[in-house]
């Protein structure tokens, strides 16, 4: 008869273990999609920004038209891959975060759109929302850890295995440029 019960809680407190298990794989992963969910929310803020940005800075420089066209495009070209996975959508958004560097840049030859109230508060946006992408991103990559560990490691592995908990991709820098410290000028 002892032998029944010492079967019973073996089988109890395994039950309960992959039960555990199951829960922390489901809530990792949840984590994950939250997090990339937090990344697109501040991306479409920046979408929204772009435009806006784009139209002030028109009146000024009317024959930097190559760098607001690169603007728009890589835009358009991040907005688009919105439903992409993280490597391609990384790239995509190093582009535009390339080529607004870019047309910050440009902007350090106009000092009327320099001292302009709408551009100003349209930069001051655009730099907050970046630092939130930024800090998002982090965050997104944090969660892809703690995801990736766990379903790579013994024995929650297993569990993750079975039920297909597969590895999430990290949000990676892929485009050179923001690997660089961007030069800044005052003169």
């Amino acid at each position: 008869m002892i032998a029944v019960y010492v079967l019973i809680g073996i089988v109890v407190i395994l039950l309960i273990m992959i039960i555990a298990t199951y829960n922390s794989l489901v809530r990792l992963r949840n984590e994950v999609r939250n997090a990339w969910a937090q990344i697109d929310v501040q991306l479409k803020r920046r979408y929204d920004l772009i435009p806006n940005l784009v139209d002030t800075v028109k009146g000024y420089m009317k024959h930097e038209r190559e760098t607001l066209e690169s603007v728009t495009k890589a835009r358009n070209l991040a907005q688009n891959l919105s439903a992409s996975g993280a490597g391609e959508r990384s790239k995509a958004e190093g582009e535009l975060s390339a080529a607004l560097g870019r047309l910050l840049m440009v902007v350090e030859r106009y000092p009327d759109l320099k001292a302009n109230q709408n551009f100003l508060a349209l930069q001051e946006e655009l730099t907050s929302t970046e630092n939130k992408i930024s800090f998002s991103r982090q965050f997104y990559n944090d969660s892809v850890l703690r995801y990736n560990n766990k379903t790579q490691m013994f024995p929650s592995n297993l569990m993750a295995n079975m039920m297909g908990f597969r590895r999430e991709e990290f949000f990676e820098v892929t485009v050179a440029e923001e690997r660089v410290a961007p030069k800044v000028s005052f003169g």
